[in-house]
């Protein structure tokens, strides 16, 4: 069993490069199954969740590898398949976006419900209800879907939620069909207008992403193309967290600050202090935290859910009371049990997590339930007093490269076993 160890109680200093965006690349990954034909993917993290996107081109026929400097090499052209195995689907819950794409390729699909972190009810219906309106026939049996569109139509499509994967699974089925797709209520996450970006290099005609009507022009035809992912903006607003936690100064570079900004307020409200130079986000902390107020997560560009869980962990030591809220996922509270064996003070009500720092937190054992839960357990380790094993790792790999080697290169006592 792999594990880290952290000795806390040491502040972080230095500077360190963010990561490419895991939510990013995935859906990219996926549309390079439109042009079939060669891409390269720069800026991919070493993650496991791009591990098995490459593993699921592969299966479905297509030629994909990891190349050097962080890029991935994919050419579709020789795609013969159109399931996906639950195996793989289990892995990560972003599976799902490879049924548009799959779909707009082959006229058919096959694959079981998604897999990931346990979250909660994360239905896919306005993924289904979506493509069914595009002229699909979808069958759902025994937890598999069973996919059918020898043509889709562009329509417009209203979404009840401002749904990310939704929204991207929707403009991958429709870069290609007949006709001109409208979303509207899409989501305006970045990562949306990374898609779009990727999807315009390759031929495409989509507009709008960012906004909350995204236009796509569906096109006969797409070509092979190269393009970088942006910035990882949860893995960078993580490493400020685990600063504003440990104290010290920290300086974070190839980001885009305006994707940081809503945690970045909440963290200078901590008392943190923090500036901008370019693509460099600097934070420095050597006094108490202060609370934060109520941090309540909402569709972008409100605070991220993403963030939640490791922001919390810092204000498990803020000299005063902290209120979440969070409304995205009904169960992103599985970190809270073992803050608690670490000496934190939260109680929980639903949708609503009441935390009163403490003067101290402990190290102890403790798993990760959940991507950024892990995340979360670090960054309280990195403030806590003694030695804290962190297990659970698998779901730490699926979105943060190296890990423990980042948080070493700042000062952080961390080992991995």
């Amino acid at each position: 069993m792999s594990a880290i160890t952290i000795t806390g109680g040491k502040p972080l200093h230095g500077s360190v490069r963010v990561q490419g965006s895991k939510n990013s690349v995935l859906p990219i990954l996926a549309a390079t199954i439109l042009c079939g034909g060669p891409c390269e993917i720069h800026n991919c993290p070493g993650l496991l969740d791009v591990d098995t996107s490459v593993r699921i081109l592969r299966h479905l026929g297509c030629e994909a590898a990891r190349a050097p400097a962080g890029t991935v090499a994919a050419d579709t052209a020789g795609m013969g398949r159109f399931d996906i195995p639950e195996s793989l689907m289990r892995e990560m819950r972003s599976s799902v976006v490879f049924l548009g794409a799959i779909l707009s390729r082959a006229g058919e699909a096959v694959m079981s419900q998604p897999g990931g972190c346990d979250l909660g009810p994360r239905p896919i219906d306005l993924h289904i209800a979506a493509l069914r309106q595009m002229g699909a026939e979808i069958r759902e049996e025994g937890g598999f879907l069973y996919c059918k569109a020898p043509k889709l139509t562009g329509c417009d499509i209203h979404l009840s939620f401002p749904s990310v994967g939704a929204t991207e699974n929707i403009m991958l089925a429709a870069a290609r069909a007949d006709g001109t797709t409208r979303v509207f209520n899409a989501a305006k996450e970045p990562e949306i207008e990374d898609l779009q970006a990727f999807l315009n290099a390759m031929g495409g005609r989509v507009t709008g992403a960012g906004s909350s009507t995204v236009i796509i022009e569906g096109v006969g035809q797409l070509s092979g193309a190269g393009h970088a992912v942006i910035p990882d903006r949860i893995a960078a607003a993580t490493l400020l967290t685990a600063a504003a936690s440990a104290g010290g100064d920290v300086e974070v570079t190839g980001t885009r600050p305006e994707d940081l900004a809503t945690v970045m307020s909440v963290l200078e409200k901590a008392g943190c202090g923090i500036t901008q130079n370019g693509d460099a986000v600097r934070l420095r902390r050597d006094g108490a935290l202060r609370p934060m107020g109520r941090v309540r997560t909402m569709p972008h560009p409100g605070f991220p859910t993403d963030a939640q869980a490791p922001v919390m962990a810092a204000a498990c030591r803020a000299e005063g009371v902290t209120m979440f809220s969070e409304r995205i996922f009904e169960s992103r509270y599985g970190h809270v049990g073992e803050l608690l064996r670490m000496g934190a003070d939260i109680q929980v009500d639903g949708h609503v997590a009441v935390v009163r720092g403490v003067p101290k937190l402990y190290g102890a054992g403790v798993c990760a339930t959940d991507l950024r839960g892990g995340a979360a357990l670090a960054v309280a380790a990195l403030g806590a007093e003694g030695e804290t094993e962190l297990t659970g790792l698998q779901h730490i790999d699926r979105g943060y490269e190296r890990f423990a080697e980042v948080l070493a290169s700042l000062g952080a006592e961390i080992k991995r076993r």
